[in-house]
């Protein structure tokens, strides 16, 4: 059960009903995960909202990377709604189902493209060792120019956040859903 329960309707000033809707648009008309907490302070989730949409929709960073760098982040942390959120988005934006597999249980995937590969490599070595080497550095590079090494590494960081901050208040998955992750 989560330890900050969601507002319900009824409980929202006329600004978090706003906001609400602002973001329950483009998430299939919910609000949840860290979301549904946040607008418990309209300033934070509006930001959060914003940044997150930036992070989805103005980088170079493909979405088919993206979703893989968060599935890498949410399985790091554990963060069972991260990783419910995600998961079909990886799927659906080409992500083999063995690499998502093998990310679930935290075996290292074997990928056939190489940016995928790169982009993993970046991201758990950033967490596991919490620094990159040079050649991991090099060969994210080149695979995927700097600029987009740079808005990946920010994607990660701000679905870092949102792990830690779904693990801290036991963020609930959906009710009838099975956690997704083993611990």
């Amino acid at each position: 059960m989560a330890r900050i329960p969601p507002l319900k309707p009824e409980e929202m000033t006329p600004e978090q009903k706003r906001l609400a809707d602002k973001i329950a648009g483009p998430r299939g008309g919910v609000v949840r995960g860290p979301f549904a907490i946040w607008l418990r302070n309209p300033a934070l989730v509006d930001k959060a909202d914003d940044f997150g949409n930036l992070l989805r929709e103005g980088t170079s960073v493909p979405r088919r990377l993206s979703e893989l760098a968060i599935l890498a982040t949410a399985r790091h942390w554990t963060a069972q709604y991260e990783w419910f959120a995600h998961e079909k988005m990886a799927l659906d934006q080409g992500i083999a189902k063995g690499v998502v597999e093998a990310i679930r249980s935290r075996q290292r995937p074997t990928f056939v493209k190489k940016d995928e590969q790169a982009v993993y490599d970046l991201v758990t070595e950033l967490y596991e060792k919490k620094a990159v080497s040079d050649p991991t550095y090099a060969a994210a590079v080149q695979a995927l120019g700097q600029q987009t090494v740079m808005e990946l590494v920010t994607i990660a960081t701000f679905y870092a956040m949102i792990a830690m901050f779904l693990v801290t208040f036991q963020v609930d998955i959906p009710e009838g859903a099975k956690p997704p992750l083993p611990a």
